[in-house]
């Protein structure tokens, strides 16, 4: 009995020697580069975590295909290095002695890619499967819409001119009442009048105006 369990163990063990391997079919190598991106915070790779980046990948598998066939035993690692990097296929469920086609599997890590690199604190760039495109991150779409910026910023220049328009009317205003009222003083005392809009000074009838030429002419006769 201990030698049949034995020998299925090394059959098994052989089997999966053979299904992964670098560069099998539907094989696909992994590179983490774990003190790069958390730097004094980095982590060790260990076989915990080999063991959840195993359920990871069945999680995505389950996911994708909408199948709870496929188990964390299905999802076999090989050559793992120190500098953390490895090669992995997932197992066929109901014929393990296959693997599921490649194609496949890269559709559920692309499909599922965010919650495989959150659950290593990683991102595409330090969480890389080399077989399988990165996904591109959505677009960054801002807090306040397009419109509404370009709206306010019209509304502004608006709200601006107007307050401008209003402040030099009343500047200007303020500047002709002045100079109404300097006039006026002017007119009051007599020393300005105003004759078609032109300011003209005026004469003292009380103490006359003497003309030059005649005052010359008088004291000129008066001599004789």
């Amino acid at each position: 009995m201990l030698r049949v369990l034995l020998l299925t163990l090394s059959v098994a063990a052989i089997a999966d020697a053979e299904l992964c391997k670098p560069d099998a079919q539907n094989a696909f190598k992994v590179q983490l580069s774990i003190k790069t991106a958390l730097g004094d915070n980095a982590y060790t790779w260990d076989a915990n975590e080999e063991y959840l980046f195993r359920a990871m990948v069945a999680f995505a598998m389950r996911k994708y295909s909408r199948k709870s066939t496929t188990q964390i035993s299905n999802v076999l690692l090989c050559n793992v290095t120190d500098r953390v990097s490895f090669w992995f296929v997932v197992t066929d469920s109901s014929k393990n002695v296959t693997t599921v086609p490649g194609s496949e599997v890269e559709a559920a890590i692309r499909m599922n890619r965010n919650r495989i690199n959150s659950a290593f604190l990683l991102s595409d760039k330090t969480l890389q499967f080399l077989k399988i495109t990165s996904t591109l991150s959505p677009p960054v779409e801002p807090s306040t819409p397009v419109w509404l910026i370009v709206f306010g910023v019209v509304l502004c220049v608006i709200v601006a001119a107007i307050v401008f328009l209003v402040v030099a009317g009343i500047q200007q205003r303020k500047k002709k009442n002045k100079e109404s009222t300097e006039r006026e003083n002017l007119e009051e005392k007599g020393e300005v009048t105003v004759e078609n809009g032109i300011p003209c000074e005026a004469l003292d009838l009380k103490a006359g105006h003497v003309n030059g030429v005649f005052a010359a002419d008088d004291e000129r006769f008066t001599s004789l």
